[in-house]
């Protein structure tokens, strides 16, 4: 008796795509698309524009200079008795000054808020990154399952058309009645119908994985066997939570803004503060024929060095209700640092569990995998000797290839659970792409 069974998937991927580039690894796809990505290019970009607006608050700390020069031309008539008189002359003048901020709170706090703002780019740019390689991994399982999808459908569409075949000839000796080759013949109709929408589901998986990479007929590197993926590791929820205290850009970023608003405090009260600045300016003249009360050239110079010291005095309750507000917004950013580390301890417990419960599935789908190709020998045995009719057979077909392709999805499931774990906990880098496929070689 012949067994139903399939060829390697690799292979069957193979002449699937014949004709396609070379296969890559989830690594290489994932630098093709920071090279491509339109989403991540504009974190990018907003990454380094973060980085410059931060880089202004700076100037309030530092000297400030300034050159200013002038140039002009006179002339004065006097039409008075006796004898009337003109008289004309040119000025020339610039001045160069400069000073130094000595004491000035609310710069040095703008210029501190600053520093947390670029590490808040950072934080930014580190979530788009892990972003980016969620969406290059589900692009990527999401092609291969839709080939192992087509490979499962067509070995189900051999398979029936072995039975309708045999039905017919069962029928012409007349062993059976004309029913079982009409079953046999609806269910290979209906195999006919889900090949075209699996050829169809991975030409449209292939599409968005070329979207993302940037390259055309983008091939996935086919996984080896998955019976070596491991479950999480500590296992430990709770463990997992705890990394994302120091690790999880969501977190870091809401504890930089309560920073930022206490410094913001520290703003409004410097509002009751003076200010202190070192000035310097040094002047040059050159009067060019004199001057309005005077005929003979001359050139003065002035320089001038000094302290500057503003005292505010009263703002009208301005800086009292300045400083409410402040407070009022470091309680808001408290809360909600709080709310972003229920959310992210949340979004762990819920992929660390995510990942245990489909490993456990992983293994229920092989029992029933393996049940399954049992129960379809069984089936075929029993329409041989008469004591099964044609559609159980079909059934039992039919039941072996679902399992097969909830088994290859639910293992996909698996190893994107695994990334979304450490995305959800702040962990995830580019070279958990590099492990992952170190773990699946064939």
């Amino acid at each position: 008796m012949k067994k139903l069974r399939l060829a390697p998937l690799a292979a069957a991927i193979g002449l699937a795509l014949a004709g396609a580039a070379h296969a890559e690894g989830l690594l290489e796809m994932y630098e093709d698309a920071r090279a491509y990505d339109a989403t991540w290019q504009s974190a990018k970009a907003q990454y380094d524009a973060n980085l410059y607006r931060a880089e202004q608050a700076k100037a309030g700390i530092l000297p400030q200079a300034g050159l200013t020069a002038n140039a002009g031309r006179s002339k004065i008539e006097v039409n008075a008795p006796p004898l009337p008189s003109s008289h004309s002359y040119g000025t020339e003048s610039a001045t160069l000054s400069a000073s130094q901020p000595l004491y000035r709170p609310a710069n040095l706090a703008t210029w501190r808020q600053a520093e947390r703002q670029k590490q808040q780019a950072e934080y930014q740019l580190t979530a788009a990154s892990q972003d980016l390689i969620i969406r290059v991994s589900q692009a990527y399982f999401d092609v291969l399952a839709a080939q192992d999808t087509l490979t499962f459908v067509r070995a189900q569409k051999e398979a029936t058309a072995e039975q309708l075949a045999s039905a017919k000839r069962n029928f012409e000796v007349g062993t059976t009645t004309i029913t079982d080759t009409r079953e046999a013949q609806a269910r290979y109709d209906l195999v006919l119908a889900q090949e075209i929408q699996a050829e169809n589901d991975l030409r449209i998986k292939r599409l968005a994985l070329d979207t993302l990479v940037g390259k055309p007929g983008a091939m996935p590197d086919p996984v080896g066997t998955l019976d070596r993926v491991p479950p999480p590791q500590p296992a430990d929820p709770e463990a997992w939570v705890a990394a994302s205290e120091s690790a999880s850009p969501p977190i870091l970023q809401a504890k930089s803004n309560v920073e930022i608003a206490e410094l913001e405090t520290e703003k409004a009260r410097a509002g009751h503060k003076p200010t202190v600045d070192l000035t310097a300016s040094y002047g040059w003249a050159h009067n060019i024929n004199g001057t309005a009360t005077s005929f003979l050239d001359n050139a003065p110079r002035q320089g001038t060095a000094g302290i500057a010291i503003n005292v505010p005095l009263f703002s009208g309750f301005a800086v009292q209700n300045r400083i409410r507000e402040t407070l009022a917004l470091e309680e808001k950013a408290r809360t909600d640092l709080e709310a972003t580390r229920r959310q992210v301890a949340q979004a762990v417990r819920t992929a660390y569990f995510g990942v245990v419960s489909g490993q456990g599935q992983v293994r229920a789908l092989e029992a029933a995998e393996a049940s399954s190709q049992s129960s379809l020998d069984a089936n075929r045995l029993g329409y041989q000797v008469g004591v099964r009719i044609n559609i159980d057979v079909l059934n039992a077909q039919t039941q072996l290839f679902q399992t097969k392709r909830d088994l290859s999805q639910a293992r996909y499931n698996v190893l994107l659970g695994h990334l979304k774990l450490r995305q959800a906990n702040g962990t995830l880098q580019a070279e958990d792409l590099t492990r992952l496929n170190t773990l699946l070689q064939r």
